[in-house]
C-alpha cells in the first residue's frame, strides 16, 4: 500500500479509524525528510496492514503545531487511536522494520489497562 497525505481534515479519522498508523511529518526543503522518503515508502508496501500517511509540516502548519513537532522528520506511531511512538529523525530501514514489529506485538489494551490501574 502507498503511502497517504494527511492533512487536518482527515488526520484524527485516518488515526482513529485504523488499527496502526505510522506518520511522517517532513518538509520539501528538508534533507533528512527526503532521505528517509524511500525507506517510508519501501517498508509501505511490505505492510498493506499498516497505513502510512505523511504530513508536509509547510502545507499543515496548524496540524504540525498541534503534533508538537519540534524537528523534522519526526516519526510517530499510533496503535488503536493512541500515540505509542513519537521520535525526530530518520530511522534506517532495519530500525523502522523493528519498530513495526513492536508496535505490532505492543499491547495498547493493556498499557491503559495498567495505566489506569497505576492511577487509581
Amino acid at each position: 500500500m502507498a503511502t497517504q497525505d494527511l492533512t487536518a481534515q482527515n488526520f484524527n479519522e485516518t488515526v482513529t479509524g485504523n488499527d496502526i498508523v505510522l506518520v511522517d511529518f517532513w518538509a520539501s526543503w528538508c534533507g533528512p525528510c527526503r532521505a528517509f522518503a524511500p525507506t517510508f515508502s519501501s517498508s509501505s508496501e511490505k505492510h498493506p496492514d499498516i497505513v502510512y500517511g505523511k504530513v508536509d509540516t509547510e502545507a499543515e502548519q496548524q496540524l504540525a503545531a498541534a503534533a508538537e513537532i519540534r524537528s523534522i522528520p519526526t516519526l510517530m506511531a499510533f496503535k488503536k487511536g493512541k500515540l505509542i511512538f513519537n521520535q525526530a529523525g530518520a530511522l534506517p530501514p532495519a530500525a523502522l522494520e523493528d519498530l513495526i514489529r513492536q508496535v505490532k506485538e505492543f499491547d495498547v489494551d493493556a498499557a491503559i489497562a495498567q495505566s489506569q490501574s497505576e492511577d487509581a
